[in-house]
């Protein structure tokens, strides 16, 4: 179900993408698909704003704006990444995600709506690693270094 989008202020620039291939290609040579969207990675404990900027599409439709998006995210299970909320300012999108699992990438997809009747969707992965240190339980399993074991899900081991 799509939303109607809200507009706000000016979000970060630190989790910024831009839309690719909507740059005019000459005759000739074949042009290489364009590299897969990713944003840079978060921790599980981390809320932040991401944004997803589709002017280069609306280049030549000034005025055009979002007005609808719609975002889904997979893997979508219980304790998996969380869209707190979204909104657009303009031809931006921008997301705030929350949780997710430490050792996971999420595919992030957005299916944006303009003004003037565009129709556009992307998929942006996000890697989520555990990135704050947790201090070690006395009950931990460690190495003969001292450095805590952890489960497939970056959760560490104990011995109770």
């Amino acid at each position: 179900m799509s939303t109607p989008a809200s507009h706000l202020w000016t979000p970060s620039n630190a989790r910024y993408l831009q839309i690719g291939g909507f740059v005019p290609t000459p005759r000739g040579p074949q042009i290489p698909p364009p590299l897969p969207l990713i944003w840079p990675v978060k921790d599980p404990g981390d809320t932040l704003d991401y944004v997803f900027d589709i002017a280069p599409a609306l280049s030549a439709n000034p005025g055009d704006v979002i007005s609808t998006l719609d975002v889904s995210i997979s893997p979508d299970n219980s304790g998996d990444l969380v869209l707190v909320s979204s909104s657009a300012d303009g031809p931006r999108a921008v997301l705030w995600l929350s949780g997710g699992q430490a050792q996971t990438t999420y595919m992030v997809t957005i299916s944006i709506t303009t003004a003037g009747g565009r129709m556009l969707a992307r998929s942006v992965a996000l890697p989520v690693l555990a990135l704050a240190a947790v201090p070690v339980p006395i009950d931990a399993l460690t190495t003969p270094e001292g450095i805590a074991l952890t489960g497939p899900t970056g959760t560490i081991l104990t011995i109770s």
